[in-house]
């Protein structure tokens, strides 16, 4: 899983987006069975449905329009962080928690598409370069 996979993932399993799913599981059944540490994708699919992100990924093409060597790295960054503060109010995590929780995805985000400019082909795929597969 890529640093900014985990990254992601720790802001669920955390309930930075949800902070319902901060509450502790109920206990595990009895025997043995094999379980997907990062839960059952509901959380992911939720975040990924989230308009915020949403947002992330328009303002992520937007600034690669011009191709990798034009992105302006500072606007992106304060856009993405205005996006995550939003995202961190609106969930009620709080803007500047959120913010410093996320702040290396812009950068992140940039190298990623440089190497792999197919992620901004569709949402999907960005999903996937942003946390994993469900």
């Amino acid at each position: 899983m890529n640093r900014l996979a985990r990254i992601l993932t720790a802001a669920l399993v955390l309930g930075f987006c949800h902070p319902a799913a901060a509450q502790p599981a109920a206990p595990a059944p009895q025997g043995s069975r094999t379980i997907n540490l990062q839960g059952d994708g509901g959380e992911q699919k939720r975040m990924a449905a989230d308009v915020h992100i949403h947002d992330f990924y328009a303002l992520t093409k937007a600034a690669f329009e011009r191709g990798p060597a034009e992105v302006d790295v500072a606007t992106y960054e304060q856009r993405a962080f205005a996006i995550f503060r939003d995202f961190g109010e609106k969930t009620g995590v709080g803007a500047d928690r959120m913010q410093d929780h996320l702040k290396l995805i812009p950068r992140q985000v940039i190298q990623i598409v440089k190497d792999d400019p197919k992620i901004l082909d569709s949402y999907d795929n960005f999903i996937l370069a942003l946390m994993g597969p469900p």
